[in-house]
């Protein structure tokens, strides 16, 4: 007996209709109480702001129009509406940025692909596209150029890729000149790209059009000499970066001249074993992933260690493996917890006065 085809595609028009009376909201998911560190009665200088785990952070805000309701009813019914199935979730998060639109976006080595949460559009994009005709492999470092595009370093391509700000593969940068790229930064005001080569232990600076420009360092234990850096951050004309295996983080000025270092081998909180991710608030304050023991660590301008949050486990302020940190504009602190897939979030407080209030 031959079906009509017509009720299919009235379904169709039911589910699709409405479409433009739905939007969403980006909110962050966690523990609705009150979460600070340190604890009293010291000063709170730490408040958890929440987490980010993908496609479960948005909530779809609706008018109560008759095409909704429909629609709603044959989700229901077909079973669209379940959010087991399409959804799109972080799996194992290395490292991230937010740009100056406020979107944040997260690398994330197991997905192969970027995250892009949009909180004022209501919106979470996943890029896969390194170049026209490749996808992403095991993308780690991230970093935003002065004019918006975005440039991740492929660890297993061996290649920084630049976008643009909406994920348009631009260019390749390095190739032939690395060979395990893991941590980026950029020096917006001279366009100098810095990469981490993790297994040639040395961090290589290329031009904004791509040429590379300068090595800094070579394997070695003494200053501005490196075993397995990893991570990087530039802010204020300083260059962190992660000498993982030395068990430490070395600063650098523009040029590769070493200032500073910080954190040291130890069996004590505050030291450090496997450092990872690194970056910098407003007041100078350096905030270091330790990532054996699951810890962020925080320690002042000049190296002195201050506070820890953390230790292993999946609750608010506990860490399993995880990898980047990296800081924004209103000096909120993104962690990515890399074995619990998520990105967890806190406010710095002190000296703060134009900080986002409340919980969005």
């Amino acid at each position: 007996m031959r079906m009509h085809r017509w009720p299919f595609f009235l379904l169709l028009a039911l589910l699709t209709s409405g479409c433009a009376d739905t939007r969403q909201v980006m909110r962050f998911s966690g523990d609705e109480q009150t979460r600070v560190w340190p604890s009293a009665p010291e000063p709170p200088r730490y408040r958890f702001v929440g987490e980010l785990t993908g496609e479960g952070n948005f909530e779809a805000l609706e008018k109560d129009s008759a095409a909704s309701r429909v629609r709603h009813f044959f989700s229901a019914i077909v079973g669209l509406g379940s959010k087991a199935s399409f959804q799109n979730i972080l799996q194992r998060p290395q490292s991230g940025v937010v740009d100056k639109a406020g979107r944040i976006l997260v690398t994330d080595a197991s997905r192969l692909a970027i995250f892009v949460f949009d909180q004022a559009a209501g919106t979470l994009s996943v890029w896969d596209q390194a170049s026209k005709s490749t996808n992403f492999a095991s993308p780690v470092g991230i970093a935003v150029a002065a004019n918006g595009d975005i440039l991740i370093a492929d660890s297993e391509l061996a290649r920084v890729f630049r976008l643009d700000s909406q994920g348009k593969p631009l260019a390749v940068i390095g190739l032939g000149d690395l060979a395990r790229p893991t941590g980026l930064a950029i020096d917006t005001s001279s366009g100098k790209i810095y990469v981490a080569d993790t297994s040639e232990h040395n961090i290589k600076v290329f031009a904004d059009d791509g040429r590379l420009l300068d090595i800094f360092g070579r394997q070695g234990t003494g200053k501005a000499t490196f075993n397995a850096p990893t991570h990087l951050s530039f802010r204020d004309g300083r260059l962190y970066v992660t000498d993982t295996f030395n068990a430490r983080v070395q600063v650098l000025d523009s040029e590769g001249r070493f200032l500073n270092s910080l954190g040291e081998r130890g069996l004590y909180v505050g030291n450090l074993v496997r450092p990872k991710g690194v970056a910098a608030d407003s007041e100078g304050n350096i905030y270091v992933i330790e990532s054996f023991h699951d810890y962020l660590l925080i320690y002042d301008s000049d190296g002195r260690f201050l506070l820890p949050i953390g230790g292993t486990g999946s609750g608010i302020g506990q860490f399993y493996l995880p990898a980047g940190v990296w800081i924004d504009s209103h000096d909120r602190i993104y962690v990515a917890d890399m074995f619990n897939g998520r990105i967890v979030v806190f406010q710095y407080l002190a000296g703060n006065t134009q900080a986002p209030k409340g919980r969005n």
